[in-house]
């Protein structure tokens, strides 16, 4: 039984895989962590090996404390991948990204996969049918742009995601709804199309916490999964036992 553990900017993730089945996944604020991690070891006592990944530096008493229950990885850029990398800069590709790519590898093998995960930043992944990494984009995500109109005007407020009727907004509200939601959508639309120009039978993977305000708002075929960040560092975990 393994333990992914994803710490986030406000929120850790922990994950429960069984055989590679997952069995639970839940969040909690990072502040939590000591308490979180022994509840989900009294819980979960046949857990013997996990894996940390983190968005920012890892404290070391984060590492010690999980390492008091079982055997721990930390990932980095250090750890081994399944796939060939073929990013100019290796070691500044996140973890995440790392991560979604080795899903995409494991769960789509030998085909055109671009990953697309809708979260703080909007991010492309893209591995080939040969198995390799060649990259992809960055772009701001859903609460960034909102932020941004907010912060870099006098008079545009501070608004939270919300779904459109139409994208001719009649009001300011609207018109910032529709520039975000209705934006990124196209912009998801026409990356699709440019990647699906130079990759033939392209299946697309979309994940991240804003996925279900544009899962049906495609024109381009996609497949939505909101656990494969999840699962890329469960495979990363089994991976690295070797």
């Amino acid at each position: 039984m393994n333990l992914v553990i994803d710490i986030g900017n406000t929120l850790t993730k922990y994950a429960i895989f069984e055989n590679g089945s997952l069995i639970s996944d839940e969040s909690a604020a990072s502040s939590m962590f000591l308490s979180k991690v022994k509840e989900l070891f009294e819980r979960y006592p046949k857990i013997n090996h996990a894996l940390i990944s983190s968005v920012g530096r890892l404290e070391r008493k984060e590492k010690d404390i999980v390492s008091l229950f079982c055997k721990v990885h930390v990932l980095s850029n250090e750890s081994k991948i399944p796939f060939k990398n073929s990013y100019a800069t290796p070691h500044t590709l996140g973890m995440d990204r790392v991560a979604l790519a080795t899903a995409a590898f494991y769960k789509n093998p030998r085909q055109n996969t671009l990953v697309i995960d809708a979260g703080t930043c909007i991010t492309y992944d893209m591995i080939n049918d040969s198995g390799e990494y060649v990259g992809g984009a960055i772009s701001p995500g859903v609460q960034m742009r909102y932020k941004a109109m907010h912060n870099q005007t006098a008079k545009l407020p501070l608004l939270q995601p919300e779904e459109i009727l139409d994208f001719i907004g009649n009001s300011t509200q609207t018109s910032m709804h529709s520039g975000v939601i209705n934006g990124v959508s196209q912009e998801l639309d026409g990356i699709i199309s440019q990647y699906k120009t130079r990759f033939k039978d392209l299946t697309v993977i979309l994940t991240g916490g804003d996925s279900h305000f544009f899962a049906k708002r495609l024109k381009n075929t996609i497949f939505a999964n909101s656990k494969f960040l999840l699962e890329g560092l469960n495979y990363l975990l089994e991976y690295n036992k070797r």
